[in-house]
């Protein structure tokens, strides 16, 4: 089972819009517990989930901006050092995410996720 423990910085999209995140998880056993902080008007929520093999679940809750939970689920990488996956709020909003244990890599990661939309968008 993968140890998730720690400090990560993240990315999702909603409807193509980046907003970076910053998350606390603590670990025990299966159990997840523990904060974002979103670079958004959104501000801080708690979470609560699991991780079972490579794979993590979690609901997160705003403390004062919305009243809607979002469920994430993600896939952890081989080197426990990186997780994408997709979040889900209801039928109409959900999105793709991604967290590193190490920020230097997220400006990358976010300039090719913008160059691929670019490129999907020209297509049409």
């Amino acid at each position: 089972m993968a140890d998730i423990s720690g400090t990560w910085l993240g990315t999702y999209w909603q409807q193509g819009i980046p907003t970076r995140f910053e998350a606390t998880l603590i670990q025990s056993g299966n159990a997840l517990t523990g904060s974002i902080l979103d670079d958004s008007y959104l501000g801080e929520a708690r979470l609560t989930g699991e991780v079972i093999g490579r794979n993590v679940s979690f609901l997160k809750r705003y403390f004062t901006t919305s009243p809607d939970s979002v469920k994430y689920i993600g896939t952890i990488s081989a080197d426990e050092d990186y997780i994408q996956g997709h979040w889900t709020i209801d039928m109409f909003n959900s999105g793709p995410w991604e967290a590193r244990r190490k920020g230097e890599n997220l400006c990358m990661s976010l300039q090719t996720a913008q160059e691929k939309l670019i490129s999907l968008t020209s297509k049409k």
